[in-house]
């Protein structure tokens, strides 16, 4: 049982986009935050997930105005899960070039590469972004670092997978046939490959969404909730499919995610059910049935404590957000 993988489905990432950038030591360039890219990349999502792949050379980055320089070397992936401004460099200090106006024109035209620097030291990198509900990906992304870098290097399927982001990002037209599906998936399976990596690097004492998933017992039942939101679960079904008895499976799953396994079920059907409402025009009643409520009332008042209004509300206040962003 998968996970990561049901969560990513039901995230649904969208609107990826790759451009390969060429600079020449020295260099510094300031990436803005994720929010300010977020309607070139989709109407609908409202979260960027930034990433950058060093396939040449050296450098660093670093969150803007915090934290130290992170050293990068070739095969290094540094992804910024919560779309925090950067910087990105090599060389001795420079003036940040502000790629803002550059980047809003690679997002709304497609990918292309960028060339500057002072002549030095040749790093290649390959950029990504991806954007996401930013209701649905909270759940695990709060479990990340603002910065986190692994190498694609290490094993023989993270070489193939930089391999093949590199042939797209370089042969393939942006315009063709088929061209915006497949950066969508190859960013899909990186983004999960460096997921699952960063994973298996957490320490055993670590708390949260993602030591739950890496957990034999607490994943497998996140795998059930996920994969069958709206089956009529009950502490004793569930940790009778887990292998659990009821008190072991509570207690392990508030150790790893702080709370009930029903009360995380009842946030992550709400929150499926704010997605539906926004996207799709499916009643209320039908909506709320998806999800696994029996009855509208008792989905509205479930609605209401999670969210914050009633259903029919953010449903007018997501349609308006959506046109102005049009």
């Amino acid at each position: 049982m998968d996970v990561l993988s049901e969560m990513l489905k039901a995230v649904k990432l969208d609107g990826a986009v790759f451009f390969h950038g060429e600079f020449s030591a020295p260099w510094c360039v300031r990436q803005p935050d994720g929010c300010s890219m977020a309607s070139y990349l989709s109407a609908s999502s409202s979260h960027v997930i930034i990433f950058h792949l060093l396939t040449e050379g050296g450098g660093y980055a670093r969150i803007e105005g915090n934290g130290r320089p992170v050293s990068l070397s070739p095969g290094d992936i540094v992804m910024f899960p919560h779309g925090d401004a950067h910087l990105m460099g090599n060389g001795p200090p420079v003036t940040p070039v502000d790629s803002t106006a550059q980047l809003q024109q690679v997002l709304a035209e497609g990918k292309m590469v960028s060339q500057f620097g002072g002549g030095g030291e040749l790093t290649k990198l390959i950029c990504g972004y991806m954007a996401c509900d930013s209701q649905l990906c909270q759940m695990f992304l709060s479990g990340l670092p603002p910065l986190l870098k692994i190498n694609m290097r290490d094993t023989p399927s993270g070489r193939w997978l930089e391999d093949t982001l590199r042939y797209s990002v370089q042969q393939a037209d942006a315009s063709g046939p088929g061209a915006i599906a497949v950066v969508a998936k190859l960013s899909e399976a990186l983004f999960a490959d460096t997921l699952r990596r960063y994973i298996e690097t957490l320490p055993a004492s670590q708390t949260g969404w993602l030591a739950g998933v890496r957990d034999p017992d607490i994943g497998k039942a996140l795998g059930l909730l996920h994969k069958q939101p709206a089956h009529a679960w009950t502490i004793a079904s569930l940790a009778e499919a887990v292998g659990l008895s009821r008190s072991v499976l509570a207690d392990r799953f508030r150790h790893y995610l702080s709370d009930t396994p029903m009360g995380y079920l009842t946030r992550w059907r709400l929150q499926l059910a704010a997605q539906m409402l926004s996207s799709t025009s499916k009643s209320v009643a039908q909506v709320a049935g998806e999800v696994g409520y029996e009855s509208e009332p008792s989905f509205n008042r479930a609605f209401k404590r999670e969210i914050g209004i009633p259903p029919a509300q953010f449903r007018s206040q997501s349609r308006r957000a959506h046109r102005k962003h049009e």
